[in-house]
């Protein structure tokens, strides 16, 4: 289906586009450096079989060590079913491939929580991301929309909500971990999100046909405690930990959990594990599907670290509530995204002004001679 206008523009609407809208169009230092299918395995892959029994302090000291060195981590033998894994997968495409006003009866713009979105990173920023999303606001229970979980294909909702249950068990398993890593009880952290906020997030990333001038989500820490990320094998996700100097694609494992550490988490362990620092790139042959499983705190939870070692002072100047952090994040980021833009604006104009003093002084006419060579030379 053609799109109606630039504000009903969908990503799989563009395939046998040759252009890049404008929209989506990212500056210089933004757009990709390293090839969505160009992989590392620098990230460590953990396996959780027997994260109950014999091997879990071993377990514990892997993810310890991978969150100092990373953020950011994979996890096999998680224990979610690979029969649900499939049909979340299968049924998140099915939706994707569905007409664009099928899709749009979802559409979450405006401030409605939960639905359907062609998504930029920051709401209000200039520039898109090249994707499609279906969020669902899945924790708490007592909090669901039902009326904002899309009805095709036929099952899905029952699906999402088997499937966020597991995962709210996983990150639970995962945060108890990182919770004795920290020296503490298994319980603390999940205690200190009190009644932990769960959001599922259904990306589609469409065949681009300019890849190289966009990003399918900019880069960006999650704000949240962790988050659990199932994608596809066709790659995309990459990580940087060096102040995006250099990147890295993460290598895609069937059905393993990319494991990021958001900034609460990062904050709970006083800066001792880092918040993973990512993007996601898309490609000009094969789209690509990821779900992420966003674990946050409850806004009114207190954001404090949980964990000051010996000799180190609390990395947060006063105690905070979640709301308040998310919303200093969303102010500082889109502050940031608008004095860039100001930056390029002016330089921009400051080019044209050149331009035209260039041009000006090029269509003026050459002085004329008023005296002859002879009284010149004399």
């Amino acid at each position: 289906m053609a799109p109606v206008s630039n504000e009903t523009f969908l990503p799989t609407a563009a395939w046998g586009e040759a252009t890049l809208r404008p929209s989506f169009v990212r500056d210089e230092d933004e757009r990709p450096k390293v090839a969505h299918d160009r992989f590392s395995d620098a990230v460590p892959v953990i396996s959780l079989d027997g994260i109950d029994g014999a091997r879990r302090a071993e377990i514990r000291d892997r993810v310890a060590a991978a969150c100092e060195g990373w953020g950011i981590f994979q996890v096999v033998d998680h224990g979610v079913d690979a029969d649900l894994i499939a049909d979340m997968t299968r049924l998140s495409r099915e939706f994707f491939a569905l007409p664009a006003e099928d899709k749009l009866r979802y559409d979450m713009s405006g401030g409605k929580k939960g639905g359907f979105i062609v998504s930029s990173h920051l709401q209000g920023e200039a520039v898109q991301d090249w994707r499609e999303i279906v969020t669902y606001f899945s924790y708490p229970v007592k909090a669901r929309d039902y009326g904002r979980w899309p009805e095709k294909p036929a099952g899905w909702r029952a699906v999402v909500e088997r499937y966020s249950e597991r995962l709210m068990e996983l990150s639970c398993k995962l945060l108890g971990v990182l919770s004795e890593a920290m020296g503490l009880e298994t319980e603390s952290l999940a205690k200190a999100c009190v009644d932990m906020d769960q959001k599922v997030v259904v990306n589609f990333y469409p065949r681009c046909p300019q890849p190289e001038l966009t990003l399918g989500v900019k880069r960006h820490t999650d704000p949240g405690t962790i988050t659990l990320l199932l994608q596809d094998l066709v790659g995309g996700l990459q990580a940087t930990r060096d102040g995006g100097k250099t990147w890295i694609t993460v290598q895609p494992i069937s059905g393993a959990f990319v494991v990021n550490l958001g900034d609460h988490g990062h904050f709970m362990s006083n800066g001792r594990f880092k918040n993973a620092d990512h993007q996601a790139v898309v490609n000009g042959q094969s789209s690509r599907l990821s779900i992420a499983t966003f674990q946050n705190p409850a806004p009114d939870a207190r954001v404090w670290p949980l964990a000051v070692r010996e000799g180190e002072e609390p990395i947060l100047e006063e105690p905070i509530t979640f709301s308040e952090m998310y919303r200093r994040k969303m102010e500082r980021d889109l502050d940031l995204a608008k004095r860039k833009k100001q930056a390029k604006d002016q330089l921009m104009q400051q080019q044209l002004q050149l331009q035209q003093q260039q041009q000006a002084v090029a269509a003026a006419p050459m002085p004329t001679a008023t005296k002859s060579l002879n009284e010149i030379l004399a």
